[in-house]
C-alpha cells in the first residue's frame, strides 16, 4: 500500500468486583485517533562517463562513488528519522491526534494530557526529574495510570557532556550539599544517554519510554541499487532508491522539554 495506518484504542477501565451470583461487568474499548504513515520514495544517483570508462577509471571512480551514494542514502534516512524529534514541538507537523508530538494538549477521552513540563528549563537535574515524574504518572485515554517506564535520555551533541555530568555524578550535580544523585542511584534511565547527531536545536532534550505503539519506521520496499547504460551518451548510470515512512502513533513514546 502507499500508506499504513495505526488505529489506536482507549483500552479498558479497571476491573470491577463481581458479587456472588452476579454477572461480569463489561467495558467498551473505543476507537481512538488514526495515525497514518504515507510512504515516500527517496532516490539519488551518479554517472560514470564513457570517457572515464574508456580511460580505465571505471573501477576506481565507480566504486568510490557507489560508497558515497550508499553513505548519502543512509544520511538521508538518519535526517528523516531525526525530524520526528526536530519537529516535535511544531504544530505544523501534527500527529493522528491533531497536535504536535510534544504538547500539553493531547486530547483523550478523560481530558487533555501533556508530555511536556509546565515550565521548560535548560537541561538540569530538576528538569530531567520533572520529565521522569511525568513519565511515571502517565495515564491512558481513560485516565488510569499505566506504569510507563523511562528508558533513555536523548540529547544533541551540545548537551552530551552536561547530561553526563548530571547523570553520572556520584553526588548531586552542581551542589554543595552532601546529597545523593537520585537519578544515578535509582537507575532512572537504564539505557543511559543517547546522542542524535541530526538534532537541529541545541537545547531540546527528550526521554524515550517503553510505550509499545510509539515512534515507528515502515520500510515499504528495501533500498535497492541499480545500474544501466545510456545509449546516447554511452555513460553508465547508477541509482539508489529507498521507500519508507517514519512517524509516531502514541505520543507517550517521548516526553520532551523545549527551553526558551
Amino acid at each position: 500500500m502507499a500508506w499504513e495506518e495505526d488505529v489506536l484504542a482507549t483500552g479498558f477501565g479497571l476491573a470491577q468486583v463481581k458479587p456472588q451470583g452476579y454477572g461480569i461487568t463489561y467495558d467498551d474499548e473505543l476507537q481512538g485517533y488514526i495515525a497514518r504513515y504515507t510512504h515516500v520514495v527517496y532516490a539519488l544517483g551518479f554517472i560514470v562517463s564513457w570517457e572515464e570508462q574508456l580511460n580505465n577509471l571505471y573501477e576506481v571512480v565507480g566504486k568510490r562513488r557507489a560508497q558515497r551514494l550508499a553513505f548519502s542514502m543512509r544520511q538521508t534516512k538518519e535526517w528523516v528519522c531525526a525530524n520526528v524529534y526536530n519537529r516535535a514541538f511544531n504544530a505544523s507537523y501534527a500527529g493522528g491526534d491533531a497536535v504536535a508530538l510534544c504538547s500539553d494538549s493531547h486530547p483523550t477521552s478523560s481530558g487533555l494530557q501533556s508530555n511536556i513540563p509546565t515550565t521548560p528549563v535548560d537541561i538540569c537535574e530538576t528538569g530531567i526529574e520533572d520529565l521522569m515524574v511525568m513519565v511515571g504518572t502517565a495515564k491512558n485515554d481513560k485516565g488510569h495510570p499505566i506504569g510507563l517506564m523511562a528508558e533513555k535520555l536523548v540529547v544533541p551533541w551540545q548537551l552530551f557532556y552536561e547530561a553526563n555530568r548530571i547523570l553520572q555524578s556520584v553526588l548531586q550535580n552542581d551542589s554543595a550539599l552532601n546529597a545523593i544523585n537520585a537519578l544515578k542511584v535509582t537507575g532512572a534511565l537504564p539505557q543511559g544517554i543517547k546522542v542524535n547527531n541530526y538534532f537541529t536545536d541545541p537545547d531540546n532534550y527528550f526521554i524515550r519510554t517503553n510505550c509499545p505503539y510509539g515512534a515507528k519506521l515502515f520500510q515499504r520496499y528495501p533500498m535497492t541499487f541499480d545500474e544501466d547504460n545510456d545509449f546516447d551518451t554511452k555513460n553508465m548510470k547508477y541509482a539508489a532508491v529507498d521507500y519508507y515512512s517514519v512517524g509516531w502513533s502514541d505520543w507517550r513514546t517521548v516526553y520532551g522539554s523545549q527551553p526558551a
